[in-house]
């Protein structure tokens, strides 16, 4: 399934899909992008001055393309393939101002799409038993039509982040290191070397 997602409105924009080759990937992405780009609104000094931190490094622009954008107006995280790296894709996003991160190696939970992805098709599967594909890609472009009727925003840490807080302060450490122990232990004097004496 192919996946844009935007974390901060939880919109979901997807495509089921039989082949997920650079050939089908790129256009459609192409096309999605273009589309979002169409309804953001036009620069203004205040997006500016927040953008001017993301600056094109020049050395790695040439490769790609020679009529960059003047400034970024969208980032999107990818994965880190090796199709998302072509020159005809990073060149048509630089030219548009789409600046492009790659999540790390073996690091595809910085993904929140993917993390989207599998929410709609634990939905869709679960308990599911579809006879062909075109069922199973219908299910799935009426699972993400009812994610985008009511959408969950995405927030880097959340409940989760809190309940881990709270599990650490209900830990104690030992003496230091990355051991944890659940009551505290408390220090006796010497009595170790009392008994030694």
């Amino acid at each position: 399934m192919l996946t844009l997602f935007r974390p901060a409105s939880g919109q979901l924009r997807t495509r089921p899909v039989t082949r997920t080759t650079n050939t089908v990937i790129h256009p459609w992405l192409m096309g999605e992008l273009e589309d979002i780009l169409a309804g953001l609104p036009e620069a203004d000094d205040f997006f500016m001055r927040d953008w001017a931190r993301w600056r094109w490094p020049d050395e790695r622009i040439r490769e790609y393309t020679s009529n960059p954008a003047p400034y970024v107006r969208m980032l999107v995280v990818l994965d880190n393939l090796k199709g998302h790296y072509s020159r005809r894709f990073v060149g048509w996003c630089l030219e548009k101002g789409v600046a492009l991160l790659y999540t790390p190696l073996s690091g595809s939970w910085l993904n929140m799409a993917e993390s989207a992805q599998r929410i709609i098709i634990r939905r869709v599967i679960s308990g599911q038993h579809y006879e062909t594909s075109e069922e199973l890609m219908g299910a799935l472009c009426s699972a993400s039509h009812w994610w985008n009727e009511n959408p969950t925003p995405f927030i880097w840490g959340g409940k989760r982040r809190e309940r881990r807080l709270r599990a650490r302060e209900r830990r104690h450490s030992l003496g230091g290191s990355a051991v944890y122990c659940h009551k505290p232990l408390t220090v006796r004097g010497n009595c170790a070397l009392r008994r030694a004496a």
